[in-house]
């Protein structure tokens, strides 16, 4: 089978790295990158030896991709996908899916149309500790999840909550297999107008519970997931990709003993993960692991987030996340 032919909308930082393994990629022919920065575009274009575009409708019209990667800011999300669904292109697009749930709902919608392959870039679900997890976890009591680190200007047109926490909420949702029955939120702002730390708890009809932090105001790194179970304690660090599993076990009548284990499994590149599943999709003409309908749920969840931030901000709200994070 041929080569399919692939292109990046926006190659920016992330943008550039699907770009890259697009170009590195067996089954793949980068036809193309775009950017609405001329420098951008030409800078990756040259350096990874590939026609490069500024105009949308050109890029479209003489790169002629069967599939691509949208990496531009979220507000544009829809208007661009859109535009290229159309045209009958199958789509990766960066997480979150659009700015509303009602975007989202036509994208849907348009996909079902015209028999695309619309793939969410919620890259945790890719990541090789995350699906050892789903492999083997049982259903959860609760689950905490923590993502902080320090502020970065490269991500300002969304908050905290649509930037980091709705990874979270995409992991959870799909470890616990419940509906939602109550959410309860905290936010505040520090270096931009939205929200750059938030604490959120979600309460699960199953009776699971779920505790979230965010934050890109910490000078401390952090990406870990933690699951309890009836009879076990799951730990996992995104970051290295590292998983332990706790038990307690009695011995021999004298009491409880812990017992750590490591398991051992192949990590790898979790975006490389991602684009290789979205390019098997379109060439076997199946529905992706995180489809529109994942993207569009996680969404809805995170908007309510936002909604219970804004209902609750006080100063009572900033007490409460500054003790969490100390």
């Amino acid at each position: 089978m041929n080569a399919l032919r692939v292109g990046v909308i926006g190659v920016g930082h992330l943008g550039y790295h699907h770009a890259r393994i697009y170009s590195e990629l067996l089954e793949t022919r980068l036809a193309g990158v775009m950017d609405i920065d001329d420098q951008r575009a030409v800078s990756v274009g040259e350096m990874l030896q590939v026609p490069y575009f500024s105009d949308l409708d050109e890029f479209l019209e003489k790169a002629r991709p069967d599939a691509l990667s949208i990496v531009v800011p979220t507000v544009a999300h829809y208007e661009v996908a859109k535009k290229v669904m159309e045209r009958g292109i199958h789509v990766l697009i960066e997480k979150p899916v659009t700015k509303t749930v009602d975007e989202a709902e036509e994208l849907l919608k348009l996909a079902a149309q015209k028999n695309l392959v619309l793939q969410v870039g919620h890259i945790e679900r890719f990541n090789s500790a995350v699906q050892y997890v789903r492999g083997i976890c049982k259903p959860p009591l609760y689950i905490q999840t923590r993502r902080l680190g320090p502020f970065s200007s490269r991500v300002a047109d969304v908050g905290v909550v649509l930037d980091l926490m709705i990874h979270d909420i995409d992991i959870i949702l799909s470890l616990v297999g419940s509906e939602i029955s109550e959410i309860s939120a905290y936010g505040r702002s520090v270096f931009t107008e939205h929200e750059d730390i938030a604490s959120a708890h979600l309460t699960f009809k199953n009776g699971a519970i779920s505790h979230i932090l965010v934050s890109r105001a910490s000078e401390k790194r952090l990406r870990t997931l933690e699951i309890m179970e009836r009879e076990r304690y799951i730990t996992l660090n995104y970051e290295t990709q590292d998983v332990s599993i706790h038990r307690c076990i009695r011995n021999n009548g004298m009491g409880l003993m812990e017992v750590i284990e490591h398991p051992v499994f192949p990590k790898h590149e979790p975006l490389k993960m991602e684009l290789q599943h979205f390019i098997s999709c379109v060439k076997e003409g199946r529905q992706p692991m995180v489809g529109i309908a994942d993207g569009k749920r996680a969404l809805e969840i995170a908007v309510e987030v936002l909604r219970q931030i804004n209902k609750n901000k006080s100063a009572d709200s900033d007490e409460n996340l500054e003790g969490l994070l100390n």
